[in-house]
């Protein structure tokens, strides 16, 4: 009996101790943190893989006519060939697949694009090789990240700022009254077709687009002086408005050229704010004035200092771009692209942004997302690195605890926003810059900071600025007297007489 129990234990260990197929594997070098692997399935592997498939098959099997586990073995060949086959290949395909890249250590960024993927069938007889490019993680020599020198912006909330603070919330909560009996004025919002035209032609149109006459942005163009440009105009008119285009528009054509922009006004409305009253407190939930003011100081102060963390990230950010040479892949796909647009939502949801206003404004969010890749992709690749030699994880309590601050802001449910972010891509994004963040904030902990006034800063700039300004104008001005007065000495020894020579 012993016996018995000690044979049926080593057959178990035999069974469980099988050792794993060493697929034919090959890796080269496709560019920069590209690698391209080919693999080769032998055909012994594909013919004891199916036979297998087809026994547990056989076994499992309900035809009819035959009790199951006893149906022919061709029967069931004939029947399940192709399904069987199928799924045989794809199992192939995984294995071998996640064995070359844990046997050659490959951190694989993204998915693998496969070469002829659409011909990858099990052959009639012989071996089935694949092969397919992937991006990984580059080689990167991290600095010491030790007493990084960083400033920290002192920002004050002053009543002003207060004041200032409940004028928007005012407005935000206020109503648009039509008017009829004037032309524009400044801050009105208006309602009209925009077409924007190139040497005569019309190569971009909105109807009914929304516009507010103040310094900004239309048809994905800057016009700092918009609410000049459209002063006075009353509806039913229509005015031209000539701007330059910036070299990151979404329309290439338009990029870095002079376009016309029409405007035919269909209606004009004023924003009447509303007023502080008792209905209005109790509607947002405060006895009195006093009690609203207190929350929007204290719900500035949060911003700050959210923006004041941010701040030094984006220092932090900055030394390691400026520090850490990486070699990127050569093509920067659409998925990166789409990580810059996502990532960009994702600061204006942290900002309390309202997901459908992002969402309506995700042209201006992709324009420049191109070229901002290269630096995302750069820092998500150096910050990853950084995450994994330090053991920076985000765990579920965190990640649900920042959904559900995202979904109070939103006044949603977080189960909802959680599935709402799941399916459009940003739960994932989330977590990948909640990880980035807490790397950044652990180099922070080591870091010099430096407190600095940020308006002293600023009206320092702008001296240092003005002085610039105003010694390359006296250069000029020196330069041009200069070359007046060598003008002026060449004409007067133009015009001074030769002397006569004697006869």
């Amino acid at each position: 009996m012993a016996e018995n129990q000690s044979e049926n234990q080593s057959d178990s260990t035999t069974a469980v101790e099988e050792p794993t197929f060493e697929y034919p594997i090959r890796v080269e070098d496709a560019g920069p943190a590209t690698k391209k692997i080919h693999i080769e399935i032998p055909k012994e592997r594909i013919a004891s893989k199916l036979e297998e498939s087809f026994k547990e098959l056989r076994q499992q099997a309900a035809i009819p006519g035959f009790r199951v586990g006893h149906a022919p073995q061709k029967l069931i060949e004939k029947r399940f060939s192709q399904d069987v086959k199928d799924q045989v290949r794809r199992e192939l395909i995984q294995e071998s697949y996640k064995q070359a890249v844990e046997k050659n250590n490959l951190e694989v960024i993204g998915e693998p694009v496969f070469d002829q993927s659409q011909s990858m069938e099990l052959p009639e007889q012989g071996s089935l090789s694949y092969s397919f490019e992937v991006e990984v993680q580059p080689d990167i020599a991290i600095p010491k990240l030790e007493g990084i020198k960083v400033k920290r912006p002192k920002i004050e909330v002053t009543d002003e700022n207060v004041q200032q603070a409940m004028t928007n919330l005012r407005e935000q909560q206020g109503t648009l009254v039509p008017i009829e009996d004037r032309g524009v004025e400044d801050k009105d919002y208006l309602v009209g077709d925009v077409h924007v035209k190139l040497d005569g032609n019309v190569v971009g149109h909105q109807h009914d687009a929304q516009i507010v006459s103040r310094p900004g942005r239309i048809a994905g163009i800057e016009v700092d002086d918009l609410d000049e440009k459209l002063r006075g105009m009353k509806s039913g008119e229509t005015r031209t408005i000539k701007a330059t285009a910036p070299d990151n528009h979404p329309n290439e054509p338009l990029r870095g050229k002079e376009v016309d922009i029409e405007i035919a006004l269909k209606d004009i409305k004023k924003l009447e704010p509303v007023e502080v009253n008792q209905e209005f407190l109790e509607s947002l939930g405060f006895e009195n004035e006093k009690e609203l003011l207190d929350a929007l100081r204290e719900q500035m102060v949060e911003r700050i200092d959210y923006d004041v963390q941010q701040a030094m990230r984006e220092q932090v950010n900055k030394h390691l771009l400026d520090n850490v040479t990486i070699d990127l892949p050569h093509k920067l796909s659409d998925r990166q692209e789409q990580r810059v647009v996502q990532r960009r939502a994702m600061d204006l949801m942290m900002r309390g942004i309202p997901r459908e206003q992002i969402a309506g404004n995700l042209e201006r969010l992709r324009s420049g997302a191109k070229d901002e890749a290269v630096r995302e992709l750069k820092l998500f690749f150096i910050l990853q690195k950084i995450a994994n030699e330090q053991n920076v994880d985000v765990d579920e309590s965190e990640l649900n605890g920042r959904i559900a601050m995202l979904a109070a802001q939103r006044g949603v449910r977080p189960e909802k926003l959680k599935q709402e972010m799941a399916k459009d891509g940003t739960l994932a994004n989330l977590y990948i810059q909640m990880r980035e963040q807490k790397a950044v904030d652990k180099i922070l902990q080591t870091a010099e900071v430096e407190d600095v006034d940020v308006l002293a800063e600023k009206q320092k700039e702008e001296t240092e600025k003005k002085s610039k300004k105003s010694k390359k104008s006296e250069s000029k001005s020196e330069a041009k007297s200069q070359a007046q007065s060598e003008k002026q000495d060449e004409e007067q020894s133009e015009e001074k007489p030769q002397s006569e020579q004697p006869e």
